[in-house]
Formats: structure tokens, C-alpha cells, sequence
């Protein structure tokens, strides 16, 4: 189980050029991967974003390259202009001067001048694609470690959720039984003197029982966490699976709280239901 949220850094250089690449990534339903390069390597958006989608299901992924020179003359050419050149010549030869020497050229304006040389998109791609499986290395250990964090997280409270269940299934059978003596004695307050057995009353307190059983709701309850534990042990992502299967947690506590109609069990649905809503607001964060 991983975060959707890391970070990672790799370089690798080729002759005068190194590339510096970083990854990071913030929550997000699907996947949105975008590639920032420099102008001359564009070209190379869509490979190194396949290469980053077979490590990435979710999330706002940002991929940066950095292209940094070794030294100062490294990726320089010097350019000549020789229409200049050659616009000075006819300009002295109209002026019936001698012809210019190299140290006039030097001086020349315009004539001499340093450009950035473009990186080869073809050479650089091999050596970018270097530095992206390292900081993809680095970036999913990132997530991983705290996929691990969230996990033991997720694993207390949902623990505690298990544990007010089977309060609330120990609960459960004299809900009906208290429901009866409260019943009776009512009855009795009124000044009805109505026998246990009497159908009116067994009718009545059948029907209560049937209202208020909670068996498949706690059957449920109980599959539900099951399916949680297997999700949280797997390698694969899992993010939309546990944030859907978290849903069905609360609406099944939900339905017991509604159901049960006691004092006891409505406190621990109320304890149930907090410890739930911090797990989903930890799935939000699982790829």
C-alpha cells in the first residue's frame, strides 16, 4: 500500500550535460501526470510520461527536468556572421580601404557571437530516462514509508471500530428483553394488568425484535473490516477500493445506530462512526 503523496531526485550526466530530474506528487482521484522540460527536449514528453505512468495509477504527478552545463563553455558554439563580414568588406572597398584584418573582425560589432547550443533530444533521452528511474527509485520509497504510516494508522482504528461491534453484538440480545419489561411495566402504570403471555403483547414485542435486529448489519460490519485487512496487506493500488468499502462501513453503522433503538449501542455507533470518518480521510491519501 502506498501514499499518493512523494518525492524524489536523480541525475545522470552524458559529456558536458547533466540532467537533474524531480518527481513529486499531491492527492488526486486519477492520474494526472504532467512533464516539464526544457524548450529544446518537448519532444520528450510523451516517453518519459509513459514511463512514469507504469509506476503511477493516482495522483497529480510533476515531473521536472533540469539540463545544467559542466562548465562554463559547455553547451556554446560560437557563430559567425559572415553576410556581416562580408557587408564590412564592400563598405571599406567603397571607401577605397585596405581590407579588414582579424583583429578588426574581433572588433567588429556584431560579426562574432556565443549561443546556447540545443540539446539532441535523441543523445539526451537515454541519459534523462537514467536520471527519471532514480528519482522514480527515491519517489516510491517516499510513498511507500508512508503507506506503511497510514496503514498502521488505519489498522488502530479500525480495530477500535471491530471492537465496538462485538460490544454492540454482546448488547444486542437484551434489547428485545428490556424492551419487554419496559413494556409490561408500563402497562402495569397504566393499571392494564396484561399477562406475558398474552398475544397482544408477544405480537408487539415480535414485532419490536424483527424492527430492531441488527444480525446482518453487524454480518456485514464484520465482512466489511475482513475486506479492509486483505486491501490493506496488498501491493496493488487500492486507493478507490478502500475509499468505496469505507463508504459501506459507515452506512452500516449507520443502520445499526438507526435500528437498535438503545442508548448503549447509539453511543457506540457515535464512537464507530469517528473512527471511520479518520479512515477515510486517511484512504483519501492511498493510491
Amino acid at each position: 500500500m502506498k501514499s499518493m503523496t512523494g518525492f524524489g531526485r536523480g541525475e545522470a550526466a552524458d559529456g558536458g550535460t547533466t540532467f537533474r530530474v524531480e518527481v513529486s506528487s499531491v492527492n488526486r482521484k486519477q492520474a494526472d501526470i504532467a512533464v516539464n522540460l526544457p524548450r529544446d527536449l518537448s519532444d520528450l514528453e510523451l516517453p518519459l510520461r509513459k514511463q512514469v505512468a507504469k509506476e503511477v495509477s493516482r495522483g497529480r504527478v510533476t515531473v521536472r527536468v533540469h539540463a545544467d552545463s559542466a562548465d562554463a563553455g559547455g553547451g556554446k558554439r560560437l557563430v559567425v556572421d559572415e553576410a556581416l563580414v562580408a557587408q564590412y568588406k564592400e563598405a571599406l572597398g567603397k571607401l577605397g580601404m585596405e581590407q579588414l584584418g582579424a583583429a578588426d573582425l574581433m572588433r567588429a560589432p556584431g560579426v562574432f557571437s556565443i549561443e546556447d547550443t540545443p540539446p539532441d533530444p535523441e543523445g539526451a533521452l537515454p541519459v534523462i530516462t537514467r536520471a527519471l528511474e532514480s528519482a522514480l527509485a527515491a519517489f516510491e520509497m517516499m510513498r511507500s514509508t508512508e503507506g506503511k504510516t497510514l496503514e498502521e494508522d488505519m489498522k488502530a482504528r479500525l480495530a477500535m471500530v471491530r471492537a465496538l461491534g462485538d460490544e454492540v453484538r454482546a448488547i444486542a440480545p437484551k434489547v428485545v428483553a428490556r424492551y419487554r419489561e419496559t413494556l409490561l411495566r408500563r402497562l402495569g402504570e397504566a393499571g392494564l394488568e396484561i399477562d406475558l403471555s398474552d398475544e397482544r403483547v408477544l405480537k408487539e414485542v415480535a414485532v419490536f425484535a424483527e424492527r430492531c435486529d441488527i444480525t446482518e448489519e453487524l454480518t456485514r460490519l464484520e465482512s466489511h473490516l475482513e475486506q479492509f485487512a486483505s486491501y490493506m496487506a496488498s501491493s496493488d493500488p487500492v486507493g478507490r477500493e478502500m475509499d468505496f468499502l469505507s463508504q459501506e462501513l459507515n452506512r452500516e453503522v449507520n443502520t445499526i445506530g438507526s435500528k437498535a433503538n438503545n442508548a448503549e449501542i447509539a453511543k457506540r455507533v457515535v464512537m464507530a462512526k469517528a473512527e471511520i470518518e479518520k479512515v477515510r480521510e486517511q484512504v483519501q491519501n492511498i493510491e
